[in-house]
């Protein structure tokens, strides 16, 4: 599998039309709950990274996040629940994160209006 690239843009195409043709996108969860990241962009802020296939989200599974496993979320529940909640708990979403953790920081409802211009 292709590693994700340097190109933000490139990335985010990616997450959505893999979930869309794969019909999830894939976190990491752990003992703890699901792996988060500070934010970047803002103080006492959280990131959740996705990754739109479980190879791309397995990667990430060392160090700090040795015990997670990458687990998938169906699209349909990521855009009717998890964006909406995540905008609700003020959570950015860290969309196919390359292999040093860096990308773009999606506001929740951002993200939701991409996967619905790409569904029209």
């Amino acid at each position: 599998m292709e590693p994700d690239s340097s190109d933000w843009e490139a990335n985010l195409d990616r997450f959505v039309i893999e979930g869309l043709n794969t019909g999830c996108v894939w976190g990491l969860e752990g003992p703890d709950g699901w792996a988060l990241c500070d934010s970047e962009k803002y103080d006492e802020t959280d990131v959740m990274p996705l990754w739109s296939a479980r190879e791309l989200a397995m990667h990430h599974c060392v160090e700090e996040w040795s015990d997670y496993q990458p687990v998938a979320i169906a699209v349909a529940e990521l855009l009717e629940d998890w964006l909406p909640g995540m905008h609700d708990d003020v959570l950015l979403v860290g969309v196919n994160w390359n292999h040093e953790l860096q990308g773009e920081e999606w506001e929740p409802l951002d993200l939701l209006a991409e996967f619905e211009a790409e569904l029209r």
